[in-house]
C-alpha cells in the first residue's frame, strides 16, 4: 500500500444465522449515536443504490454496534483486515442471510463520496454495495491516530439482507 493512499477491503459471507472495548487512543465517531460522517457515508451508499434501481438499505442498530466496534478495535491494535466477520454479526445479534463488509481507510477526514468512489473502483466493494440482496447497513467512520498517521479516518461498514 501506498502511504497516503486510501485503503479498501471487502468481504461477503452467506450464512443460516443470522460489549466494545474501550479504545486506548482517542477516536472521535465511535459513540452510541451516529455521526454526520456516518450518516454522510450511508446517504452516499443510498444514492449509488438509488442510480442502480436498488433499493436503499436501512440503518440497523445491531450493525451499527458491530461496525463501531471493529472500526474500535482496528484503531485500538492498529491493524486493517476484517477478522471474524460471521463472529461479529453473532456477537451483536445481527440476523440475516447474507453478510458482506466494506472497510476503508484514509489519512485524515475521508469524505463520505470519496469512500463509496473508491469502493466503486474496486469490483469486490462494488458487488458489496449494488447486491440485491442486502437490505440493511451499519458504519462507523471514526477519526483517530491510526497506522502512523496522527489522523486518519478508518471506515467499517457492515450490511445484512
Amino acid at each position: 500500500m501506498r502511504r497516503g493512499a486510501p485503503s479498501v477491503c471487502a468481504i461477503v459471507l452467506f450464512a443460516v444465522l443470522a460489549a466494545p472495548e474501550a479504545a486506548a487512543r482517542p477516536v472521535t465517531g465511535s459513540g452510541a449515536a451516529s455521526t454526520a460522517r456516518d450518516s454522510a457515508l450511508v446517504a452516499a451508499v443510498n444514492s449509488v443504490r438509488t442510480v442502480h434501481l436498488l433499493t436503499k438499505l436501512r440503518v440497523d442498530f445491531h450493525l451499527e454496534r458491530a461496525a463501531r466496534s471493529h472500526s474500535r478495535d482496528m484503531v485500538l491494535h492498529d491493524y486493517f483486515a476484517h477478522g471474524n466477520l460471521l463472529a461479529r454479526m453473532l456477537r451483536f445479534r445481527v440476523r440475516g442471510h447474507v453478510f458482506a463488509e466494506n472497510l476503508a481507510m484514509g489519512r485524515g477526514v475521508m469524505s463520505a463520496n470519496a469512500t463509496v468512489a473508491n469502493w466503486l473502483a474496486s469490483p469486490p466493494h462494488r458487488a458489496v454495495l449494488l447486491d440485491p440482496e442486502l437490505r440493511r447497513i451499519g458504519v462507523a467512520t471514526p477519526v483517530a491516530a491510526f497506522g502512523g498517521w496522527s489522523s486518519a479516518t478508518v471506515v467499517t461498514a457492515d450490511f445484512a439482507g
